[in-house]
């Protein structure tokens, strides 16, 4: 079985220093990949904003992955992009981005929709929210007995996300998680100490 790694999700504003807090906390510890999470402001300036991003992400061997708009990873090539169930299939992302960008989707505390995602061709699940959460209201709590079974049963990684802290993450570490999706623990506050106490955890 392959080490947990950690999964960045950007805040909402990743403007004037955010590059170089990302910098620091991608040289901190074990992270896989970044996604890259903005609302509400248009494709030219989120390109924009991504670049520098982009840049730092593959410096470090961080996978790229854009939040939500398939048209937006294909006009910044990135390395993958995440669908909510409401964000459009899986089949048609692939057909528009080609079969090496990796193809992540939500599927909350859902089996069915985590096998229906496999099947479609989806490269990794997401499952959650195990915590409350501080960036996204959830109503769906997954049991750990998920990520257990999951981690069994089925060959594509999944990602444990929603109010995930150094604190909380060892259970959902031994239950099989192979990402953890971090927001808030890590932005809120110090980047690399939190990456550092995530690391820690993970080792």
């Amino acid at each position: 079985m392959s080490d947990c790694q950690l999964y960045l999700i950007s805040p909402l504003d990743v403007g004037g220093d955010f590059p170089q807090r990302l910098e620091r906390a991608v040289q901190a510890g074990p992270v896989a990949a970044f996604q890259f999470r903005v609302k509400d402001i248009d494709q030219h300036e989120a390109a924009r904003l991504a670049e520098p991003l982009q840049a730092i992400c593959a410096a470090h061997e961080v996978a790229f992955v854009v939040n939500d708009d398939v048209s937006l990873a294909k006009r910044l090539g990135a390395d993958g992009v995440h669908l909510g169930q409401g964000d459009g299939d899986v089949r048609e992302a692939r057909e528009r981005l080609g079969r090496e960008v990796q193809i992540g989707v939500t599927c909350h505390a859902s089996r069915h929709l985590a096998l229906e995602a496999g099947e479609a061709g989806a490269d990794y699940v997401a499952f959650g929210a195990f915590f409350p959460s501080q960036t996204k209201e959830s109503e769906h709590r997954p049991e750990l007995s998920l990520l257990e079974w999951w981690s069994e049963m089925v060959e594509i990684p999944s990602v444990a996300i929603g109010g995930i802290t150094p604190d909380n993450c060892a259970p959902l570490i031994e239950a099989g998680a192979d990402f953890l999706a971090v927001s808030h623990a890590v932005w809120s506050g110090d980047e690399v100490a939190a990456v550092e106490a995530f690391a820690a955890k993970l080792r």
